[in-house]
């Protein structure tokens, strides 16, 4: 008889979950924009949007050191806090190194999301190029 009475107190738990959208689990759903879905599918390489602008902004970094290398030869060196003599492109691989264990570190110690990290990565890429 209890069987009975817990099955009966379940069934409108079921209709409720049917009208909650519980029922619509299997059926395909519209998908917005996601920084983690592929944007070639068939590639050899998994490109995302995030793979896609890291690259992006690395190789117009890189870009610009030349321009401005171009325009003003030599460098740029200077020594800065930490006691090295370091050109532009030394401040570019710092501050890339720094913000790839910045965002590895927040990963293991946080998790998601990543926006603190990149406020971080973003200050310690201009403490790189101002003071290193």
């Amino acid at each position: 008889m209890r069987f009975l009475a817990v099955l009966a107190a379940l069934i409108p738990g079921a209709a409720m979950a049917q009208t909650q959208g519980w029922g619509n689990l299997g059926k395909p759903v519209e998908k917005g924009f996601s920084w983690t879905d592929p944007l070639w599918p068939d590639f050899w390489m998994a490109w995302t949007p995030a793979t896609l602008a890291v690259f992006v902004g690395i190789f117009a970094a890189m870009g610009l050191l030349t321009v401005l290398e171009i325009r003003h030869p030599g460098g740029d060196e200077r020594q800065g806090v930490l006691g090295l003599v370091t050109t532009r492109g030394d401040r570019l691989f710092i501050s890339l190194l720094g913000t790839s264990y910045i965002f590895m570190a927040w990963l293991w110690l946080v998790g998601m999301p990543l926006w603190w990290p990149l406020a971080l990565a973003i200050l310690w890429g201009v403490f790189v190029f101002w003071k290193v």
